[in-house]
C-alpha cells in the first residue's frame, strides 16, 4: 500500500477523570506522568484518524457528536475549538468523500459523530452519509444489552439509525478488511472492540482507541477503570504489547492528548513508551 495515506483528525477535546483513566493505580503515582485539575480531571481528545487508499477514503471512529443534553456533556468538561469541520477543512476532505467508517466500539465518544440531528432537532441524519459503518457483531449485541457498568456509554440514537438505514455492516471476527488494513478483536474494555492495523510507509500503524487509550497506559497495571475485565485487558495488553515491540508497531493513540505516536522499548519495570513522534514525522 505503498500508495496509502494517513491524516490523524481531531473531533473534539474534553477532560476525563484522571482516576477513571488508570483504574485502581494511585493519583500518587499516576499523577507523576500527567497532572490533574482542581476537579481531578485530565485533558482528553478523541484523535480519529483517516486512510486514503486508492479510491477509498476510510475513517476511524467519529468522536462524541453533539446530540445528548448539555447536562450530560458538562460532565466532560469540553474545550478548545476542534471539531470534524475544521480538521476535514483543513485536510482537504468534504464528508460525502468518505466511504467507510471503522467503529472501534459503540461507546458515545466513540459513535456519537457519525449521526447528527436534523434541523428539526429530533431526526437523525448520518453525517457520513456515502459511507458504510463498520462494528463487530459482537459488540452490537453487547450495546443492545448493555450491563449496568456500561449503560450511561451506549446512547441508541447514536448508533441504532446506522442499522434503520441500512448502512451498519458486521464484523464477526478478525481479519483483513482490505489489502494493508485489518482488524484485531479485544474483549477486555468492551466485548467486541476492534483495533484497526494499518500498513504505512513500511510500519504497521495501530489505532489504539480504548485499549490503551494513551501513552501513560503503556504500562500494564494501568489499566482504566472503565474496563469492563481489567484482568483480561492486562492478557491482552501484555501479549499485544510483546508483538508490538518485535515488529516495532507505531502506536496511534486516539485519547492521549499530548503524544500522537510512539514506539516501544521493554525496561526492567516492563513495557514503557520509546520514541515520541508524530505520523507526519514517519
Amino acid at each position: 500500500m505503498s500508495d496509502t495515506l494517513l491524516y490523524p483528525a481531531v473531533a473534539e477535546n474534553f477532560k476525563m477523570d484522571g482516576g477513571a483513566s488508570f483504574g485502581v493505580v494511585p493519583k500518587s503515582i499516576w499523577s507523576k506522568h500527567i497532572k490533574a485539575d482542581e476537579n481531578n480531571m485530565i485533558p482528553v481528545t478523541s484523535r480519529c484518524l483517516l486512510i486514503e487508499t486508492g479510491n477509498r477514503l476510510i475513517l476511524i471512529d467519529t468522536g462524541m457528536g453533539n446530540k445528548q443534553s448539555e447536562k450530560f456533556f458538562s460532565y466532560y468538561y469540553r474545550f478548545g475549538d476542534e471539531s470534524f469541520e475544521k480538521s476535514f477543512r483543513k485536510l482537504g476532505f468534504e464528508f460525502d468523500r468518505v466511504t467507510d467508517v471503522i467503529l472501534t466500539h459503540l461507546h458515545f465518544d466513540h459513535v456519537g459523530g457519525g449521526v447528527k440531528w436534523a434541523d428539526d432537532g429530533q431526526t437523525p441524519e448520518l453525517v457520513f452519509k456515502n459511507a458504510t459503518y463498520y462494528c463487530t457483531k459482537k459488540q452490537w449485541d453487547w450495546a443492545l444489552n448493555p450491563n449496568p457498568r456500561e449503560r450511561p456509554s451506549f446512547f441508541k440514537e447514536n448508533f441504532m439509525p446506522l442499522f434503520e438505514t441500512g448502512h451498519l455492516e458486521f464484523i464477526y471476527e478478525p481479519g483483513e478488511f482490505i489489502d494493508g488494513v485489518g482488524f484485531g478483536i479485544y474483549d477486555g474494555h468492551t466485548r467486541g472492540q476492534i483495533i484497526p492495523f494499518v500498513r504505512y510507509k513500511n510500519r504497521t500503524v495501530v489505532f489504539m482507541a480504548d485499549f490503551i487509550p494513551s501513552a501513560f497506559n503503556i504500562h500494564i497495571p494501568f489499566i482504566s477503570g472503565y474496563d469492563i475485565d481489567p484482568l483480561l485487558s492486562m492478557k491482552e495488553k501484555e501479549t499485544f504489547l510483546e508483538k508490538a515491540l518485535e515488529n516495532d508497531y507505531v502506536l496511534f493513540f486516539e485519547h492521549d492528548y499530548f503524544n500522537e505516536c510512539c514506539n516501544l522499548k521493554k525496561t526492567e519495570k516492563g513495557f514503557r513508551a520509546n520514541e515520541i513522534f508524530r505520523l507526519s514525522d514517519l
